[in-house]
């Protein structure tokens, strides 16, 4: 057997066969300390009178230090991790053993020379270090052959980053290979057999060490740095993972299990909004509040986020039982100390949102349902105006008939100038809302705008992901195709924001930076799966791009203002637009003409609408 081949099956033997191999060898180790012992104090390897004694001892010594070991849990001290701790516990394992041997050495009136117990103390420990180092270097020297090992270079040499390459000397699909640090004052320190370098020779490492993965171990790191060294590293095209912060490490898992993989929204190519503000929880911290949509993706961070604060009691209103149970459940299994009421039911059910607004006092009531998918409502016009529209029309007036106090909805920037039915049903909304302000001024009404957010459902964000675990293609429609991104937390914050500020019939809008093309975003999500683009100039790569057209009433870019017109809140990045809506008769009259259309189920007429009363739907102007 050549020593691959027993590497190899030291690796692939049972933990329990481990342990008893380890216990056998460390009999043997006995056998020969005590033996070493004797013949150093006698200077000759001739035991003479003793060889009796000697091996009355070994009698003695291997049953007692086979249960003092077991009790020490020795035999079960990892050898590919074997440190300080695991020294320790050997050393206590040969002190406590040598000691016994000197106890009963005296009560057999020395069957062995007297200082023969003390010299045997370090030659057992020395026999034990040795015989596990030499272990943990076979069963490295194994692990290379293992065909889907991860080769990791870990950026952040500190604490977390030393925890990480411990962790990963015991885990068979990943080995880390180096050390990345900022902090100058380290390159060329070894931590272990791992040295640190400098970001400068990354390239270098890459190239020369396999690299196929990058792990960020600086959690405690501004979330804008993290974003700065994610996308220096994107060229590379190896897979990018981050440690979670130290506080989610409560949970117990072991740190490999705690990585998360780079998301596009890491390289969103700008920070996140900081939105914290004490406002939201003094205008949310005990009020009810009620969530249309709840079980959402926006619907149900907002849930969170209130949860949070937390609001005293929050109204789950979803007419999907699915995810009203997933929101419900996530909620109570959270133990926050907030009350979840959840309601089954339609938006469009007037009596009972009325009969839940009243039951439980709400004074906040969050319009978050809709339906969003463009193509979808573009060939189903009368079932979204139904919901988009006169939904939120139903919501609207309830809270107005039930004196609450605030409505906020949960708009879009394909509201503005639209060239689709779902943008010019969700417009249609806004003007039934900024109508019913000016007849109920009990109840403070806005809206808040903005754009794609990132990972939500039905965002192309969950279909690139789909389509790349598939092998590709991803599909845009157009490569000039441009939306404005943002976060969910980011979302749900503005929204929670902006009812603070609202005095009533407001338009808010993010200002969410420059807008992102989609073919950029496609591409930041291939790499970070850590494959390669295909192209023509690189044939070999792993996943296409395929550009299919734009959909019907999908535009090349996105817009969030109407008119160029802004108001300035108490947020710098949080703006409030002037826009003209219909007065009290043309809202009343196009609201009628919106239901004859529906009940008719009358496509052209609801469109004719759209192109009467929606600024910048095909043909349309308000005059």
């Amino acid at each position: 057997m050549t020593s691959l081949h027993f590497s190899n099956y030291l690796v692939n033997l049972t933990r329990k066969n481990k342990a008893i191999l380890t216990a056998t060898a460390d009999s043997v180790l006995i056998v020969v300390s005590v033996y070493v012992a004797i013949a150093l104090r006698l200077s000759t390897l001739e035991l003479g009178e003793y060889w009796v004694g000697g091996f009355r001892s070994i009698l003695l010594l291997i049953p007692i230090g086979l249960l003092f070991s077991i009790f020490l849990s020795v035999p079960w001290i990892s050898t590919r991790a074997f440190n300080l701790h695991g020294i320790w516990r050997t050393a206590v394992f040969a002190g406590g053993l040598g000691l016994f041997f000197f106890v009963f050495n005296i009560f057999g009136q020395w069957w062995v020379p007297r200082s023969s117990p003390l010299i045997f103390i370090p030659v057992f420990l020395v026999g034990m270090v040795m015989v596990r180092i030499v272990s943990g270097m076979l069963l490295e020297r194994a692990q290379p052959f293992a065909t889907s090992q991860e080769r990791i270079l870990i950026y952040g040499a500190g604490a977390a980053g030393r925890q990480l390459a411990d962790a990963l000397q015991g885990f068979s699909g990943a080995r880390a290979v180096a050390f990345v640090d900022d902090n100058p004052s380290l390159r060329g320190v070894l931590i272990g057999a791992l040295r640190i370098y400098g970001p400068h020779e990354i390239d270098r490492l890459m190239k020369t060490r396999g690299i196929t993965q990058v792990i960020l171990a600086m959690p405690s790191a501004r979330r804008v740095v993290k974003n700065e060294i994610l996308l220096k590293l994107q060229p590379y095209g190896v897979e990018l993972k981050t440690l979670p912060h130290f506080v989610d490490f409560i949970g117990g898992a072991s740190l490999p299990a705690q990585l998360k993989t780079v998301k596009p929204d890491d390289l969103l190519g700008r920070a996140p909004q900081a939105l914290d503000m004490p406002e939201i929880s003094d205008a949310y911290a005990n009020k009810s509040v009620m969530i249309t949509g709840a079980g959402g993706s926006i619907g149900s961070e907002l849930v969170w986020q209130l949860a949070n604060v937390p609001a005293k009691t929050i109204v789950l209103y979803e007419h999907s039982e699915t995810a009203l149970y997933q929101v419900e459940r996530r909620l109570l299994e959270s133990g926050l100390a907030v009350k979840v009421v959840s309601v089954l039911a339609s938006v469009l059910d007037q009596s009972v949102l009325e009969r839940a607004m009243k039951e439980h006092e709400v004074d906040v009531v969050l319009h978050v349902a809709a339906y969003k998918h463009v193509p979808l409502v573009e060939s189903n016009e009368i079932m979204g105006a139904r919901n988009n529209a006169l939904g939120t029309y139903t919501v609207a007036k309830a809270c107005a008939d039930m004196g609450v106090p605030r409505f906020i909805l949960i708009s879009t920037d394909k509201a503005v100038r639209p060239t689709n039915v779902m943008g010019a049903t969700k417009r249609f909304a806004e003007m039934l809302i900024q109508d019913l302000q000016t007849r109920n001024p009990n109840t403070v009404f806005s809206m808040v705008r903005f754009g794609n957010v990132l990972g939500s459902s039905g965002s192309v964000i969950p279909l690139f992901r789909e389509q790349i675990a598939n092998g590709g293609p991803i599909t845009v429609t157009h490569p000039e195709v441009t939306r404005f991104f943002m976060t969910i937390s980011e979302a749900a914050r503005l929204v929670l924001l902006a009812g603070t500020f609202s005095n009533g019939g407001e338009v808010f809008v993010l200002d969410m930076g420059q807008p992102m093309k989609i073919t950029d975003l496609a591409r930041n999500m291939i790499v970070v799966s850590g494959l390669k683009e295909k192209t023509e100039q690189q044939p070999d790569g792993d996943i296409e791009i395929v550009f299919v057209g734009l959909r019907p009433g999908e535009k090349l870019y996105e817009e969030l203002l109407i008119e160029p017109n802004q108001i300035a809140t108490p947020h710098p990045k949080i703006m409030c637009a002037q826009e003209k809506f219909l007065s009290p008769k043309d809202t009343a009259a196009a609201k009628a003409k919106l239901e004859a259309a529906i009940e008719k189920g009358d496509s052209n007429a609801l469109r004719d609408l759209f192109k009467e009363v929606v600024d910048g739907y095909p043909e349309g102007h308000i005059s």
